[in-house]
């Protein structure tokens, strides 16, 4: 039996807020104020920590970059 390694063991579970943070190029608080607004879906844990799973961190950044090419958070001009 091999013992469950980080990346096996994140997959399965989801990022932590830190972690998700590190994969959007983003601050905890906002990773933290995107979760409490509703804009990233992720569970918590019986502790009371939050998850995200990564599939829904990418989905979230196609969200905002439907072209594809542009930097990930830009923004149209108004």
């Amino acid at each position: 039996m091999h013992p469950m390694t980080r990346t096996t063991h994140t997959s399965r579970l989801g990022l932590t807020t830190s972690e998700a943070a590190r994969h959007l190029g983003v601050s905890l608080s906002t990773v933290r104020r995107w979760s409490d607004m509703g804009y990233l879906r992720g569970y918590r844990t019986p502790g009371g920590q939050r998850r995200f799973p990564v599939e829904e961190l990418d989905e979230f950044v196609a969200s905002l970059d439907g072209a594809g090419g542009r930097s990930r958070f830009a923004r149209d001009a108004e």
